[in-house]
C-alpha cells in the first residue's frame, strides 16, 4: 500500500485509549496503537499526535471548581497519556517525543515549533501535550492548531464511533452516517465533530480531517492510502 499524505496529524480521544474499561490507559489499546503508527513510520508517513485526556478527566462539572483550574488539570491527563503512547511506541522501536505547551522537563519537552519539525523529519514521531497551555481551549484545537503549525497534509481523528452521524447513533437509530462533508456543514449543523474553535481554524486553513473509529483493524494505514473509511470533511 503507498501513503497518500506525507505528514500527518493524528487526534486521539483519551476515551479511545481506555478501551473497554472506559477509564484509565488499557495497555492492549495502546499497542495496538503503537503498532499501527509503526506501519505508518515504515511507510515513510512522519507523524504527529494530539491525545484528549478524557479517560481520567472530563473537565468541570459544576461546583465551585474554577474553569481555569478544571482545565489545567485537564491538560495534565493529556500528558498522562502521551507518555504512556511514547513508551508503546518507543516499545515498537520506533522513536517517540513528548512535547508539551506547559513546561515539565522532568518528563517532556517543551513545545518548539521548529524542533518539532526537525523530530518529524528525522524519523520520530511527535506527541503534543497538555493541549495549548492555556484554559478554555480543547485539544480539538490544539489538535487544529498544531496541524497547522507543522504543515500537516491531513487530520486523522479517531473516535469511538467509526464516523460522523446527523445524531448520537448509540442512541438514535435513525442516525445517519455522512461519507463526505465541508467543514461549513459541521459548523452550520452543530454536528460536533469538533468545537467551534478547531473547526473555523481548519475552515480558515483548508485543513481537511478524516473521521474513523479508531477501532477498526488498519484503519490508520487505511485512512493514509485514501482508502474510503469513515466521513472525509473538507
Amino acid at each position: 500500500m503507498e501513503a497518500k499524505y506525507k505528514r500527518v496529524l493524528l487526534k486521539i480521544s483519551g476515551e479511545a485509549l481506555a478501551g473497554e474499561k472506559k477509564t484509565g490507559i488499557d495497555e492492549n489499546v495502546t499497542a495496538n496503537v503503537a503498532e499501527e503508527i509503526k506501519k505508518l513510520v515504515d511507510m515513510g508517513v512522519e507523524v504527529a499526535i494530539v491525545v484528549g485526556g478524557g479517560n481520567f478527566w472530563r473537565g468541570r462539572t459544576g461546583g465551585a471548581m474554577k474553569r481555569e483550574t478544571a482545565d489545567y488539570i485537564g491538560m495534565l491527563a493529556t500528558v498522562m497519556n502521551a507518555m504512556a503512547l511514547q513508551d508503546a511506541i518507543i516499545a515498537k522501536g520506533v522513536d517517540a517525543r513528548v512535547q508539551t505547551s506547559i513546561t515539565m522537563r522532568e518528563v517532556a519537552e517543551p513545545y518548539i515549533w521548529r524542533r518539532a519539525l526537525k523530530e518529524l523529519k528525522d524519523g520520530s514521531v511527535v506527541i503534543f501535550g497538555a493541549g495549548i497551555g492555556e484554559p478554555h481551549f480543547s485539544t480539538d484545537t490544539a489538535a487544529a492548531l498544531r496541524a497547522v503549525n507543522i504543515d500537516a497534509d491531513i487530520i486523522l481523528l479517531a473516535k469511538n464511533v467509526d464516523a460522523v452521524y446527523s445524531a448520537d447513533p448509540a442512541l438514535d437509530s435513525n442516525a445517519v452516517k455522512y461519507d463526505t462533508l465541508t467543514m461549513k456543514d459541521v459548523i452550520d449543523q452543530n454536528l460536533k465533530v469538533m468545537d467551534l474553535t478547531a473547526a473555523t481554524i481548519c475552515m480558515e486553513n483548508n485543513m481537511a480531517i478524516q473521521v474513523f473509529g479508531l477501532a477498526e483493524k488498519d484503519s490508520m494505514v487505511r485512512a493514509v492510502c485514501g482508502e474510503k473509511l469513515g466521513t472525509l470533511i473538507k
